[in-house]
């Protein structure tokens, strides 16, 4: 969507909020001996707490309130009360929801306990890609830059990109356009950021694949060479200058 007047934004804002606070909250949360199950209904009353609907369940129908991926697992996790969280393990959450006719969305990937599997690269990688990309985009800048951005500063870190997952416009829907917003260059795509627009920005930094294959239960996606993927995501307005993040809540970036 485009911000047209301050009434949009405040909207923005209030569901941006819920989602960046859930975020929060459930990584703060998670721990060693929990099931995924455990940490989404966790996350479920706290958006319920703000009068915020799943985006994932209102769209698509998804089977848990948020999406937790655990290792190998890429993302659109589902929750489960079979999986069992483990120390080092590395864990994606991504949470989207709509409240009052506004949707918004972001996500995190970090390790749980201690490193002891040594993921923490693969994350800090992520974390500083999203920081540079989000300080790097204004209306007017080429979409096809910022993807060549992301994926230079994956190669300068050892790592690769998922191509086939993408950032999203998103405001009155959970995915709008501009769709597609690539963590590679895209030499076909023309488009420019626009000012006041609204959109999701994340980045799908991995060890060893560079495209994400969905798996039987007909959600979670996982490399199709293996290996780890860490996500971060925030929820920004463009503007003539530096974005508004809108997500800011969730500290991912701290």
């Amino acid at each position: 969507m485009s911000i047209t007047n301050e009434q949009e934004l405040i909207g923005m804002q209030k569901a941006s909020e819920a989602v960046a606070y859930t975020l929060k909250e459930m990584i703060d949360y998670a721990r060693p001996g929990m099931t995924t199950k455990d940490l989404d209904e966790y996350g479920a009353k706290i958006l319920s707490g703000f009068g915020a609907k799943s985006a994932p369940y209102l769209t698509y129908g998804f089977p848990g309130w948020t999406c937790i991926s655990v290792d190998n697992e890429f993302c659109h996790g589902i929750p489960t009360d079979t999986r069992v969280l483990q120390e080092g393990d590395l864990i994606n959450i991504d949470v989207s929801a709509e409240l009052n006719g506004y949707w918004s969305d972001n996500g995190a990937s970090f390790v749980i306990g201690k490193d002891i599997h040594q993921h923490q690269k693969l994350v800090d990688a992520s974390k500083e890609i999203l920081q540079k990309t989000i300080q790097s985009i204004k209306g007017g800048v080429k979409i096809a830059d910022i993807g060549f951005l992301m994926e230079t500063e994956a190669k300068k870190r050892g790592f690769k990109v998922i191509k086939n997952l993408a950032g999203h416009g998103i405001g009155r829907s959970l995915h709008e356009q501009p769709d597609e917003l690539l963590n590679y260059k895209n030499r076909f795509d023309s488009r420019r950021f626009k000012k006041n627009s609204v959109v999701a920005i994340e980045t799908f930094i991995s060890t060893s694949s560079q495209i994400a294959v969905e798996l039987n239960d007909g959600w979670t996606m996982v490399g199709n060479k293996g290996g780890y993927m860490a996500q971060h995501e925030h929820t920004i307005v463009v503007t003539d200058g530096q974005p508004i993040i809108l997500t800011k809540m969730n500290g991912i970036l701290n």
